[in-house]
């Protein structure tokens, strides 16, 4: 091999260690040197981990409009009405009345006909107010009795009056209030044609005339007279005639019943 060959090999051997040893230490400072700290020791932003979700997502209520804000509709003066609550101003306090379908208002009450009897309404519930009732039903005419505001003088007088039979009063409870309830019907075998002007009166609004009375002996009634607060609230529930579908008499005494007196909330 020529001199100057070798010298070529040497000079690459040479070439060759000097080359590699930095290479060497390079390699030895890059794999011993700590990796940099911001990629094994810095936690998450605390944003992305820490933050709770928006209070307005997770803690506020529903709108009270929603969960506890019922508006309930005033019941119609007259027509026909759709099955639901209505909301009754007649007295003191307001009442709320349900009643299902093919009932119809009149005034102050409501009423159903019977399809087995379309001419004559079957069943009917009312509530007008009355502060005369006759010591007679039959010879009423000069025996209208004012009665004062009190439960207990409506409830007296009715149950003392000639010519009709009531049951004795129970105690009710209707919504907020107390109350109570009894029958009443005409008693015996009484000619209402033969009564004052061939009414059977039973109450009335006026001192000279009759607003509440029979029309034949077959009817009768369910009373219900509530002390607000020492003032009067009444109403009841008419079967008017025997023959009426029991089905339908059924369904009156449960419009009647639904019937709740609510203490007045004030806001404002």
């Amino acid at each position: 091999m020529s001199s100057l060959l070798r010298r070529a090999i040497a000079l690459a051997s040479i070439l060759s260690v000097g080359l590699l040893g930095p290479v060497g230490l390079s390699a030895c400072t890059a794999t011993e040197a700590p990796p940099p700290a911001s990629t094994t020791e810095t936690s998450p932003p605390a944003s992305t981990t820490e933050t709770s979700p928006p209070a307005s997502t997770t803690e506020t209520p529903p709108p009270a409009s929603t969960t506890e804000a019922r508006t309930v509709p005033p019941l119609p003066d007259s027509g026909d009405i759709d099955a639901g609550t209505y909301l009754v101003t007649s007295f003191a306090e307001n009442f709320e009345i349900t009643v299902p379908d093919g009932w119809s208002a009149d005034g102050d009450g409501l009423g159903k006909d019977d399809p087995d009897h379309p001419d004559d309404m079957a069943v009917f519930v009312g509530w007008w107010p009355s502060d005369h009732v006759p010591t007679d039903a039959c010879a009423w005419q000069g025996s209208l009795v004012e009665v004062n505001r009190s439960a207990r003088a409506f409830v007296d007088a009715m149950t003392a009056q000639t010519s009709t039979s009531s049951t004795p009063p129970v105690e009710v409870v209707v919504g907020d209030y107390s109350g109570v309830e009894f029958d009443h019907s005409v008693e015996g075998d009484v000619d209402i044609k033969a009564c004052d002007n061939g009414q059977f009166c039973v109450h009335s609004e006026y001192s000279n005339l009759c607003t509440r009375w029979y029309s034949t002996a077959a009817e009768r009634e369910t009373y219900r007279v509530v002390n607000l607060n020492g003032q009067r609230a009444m109403f009841w529930v008419v079967q008017f005639h025997e023959s009426i579908n029991p089905e339908l008499t059924r369904e009156a005494r449960t419009v009647f019943d639904s019937i709740v007196f609510k203490v007045r909330q004030v806001t404002s």
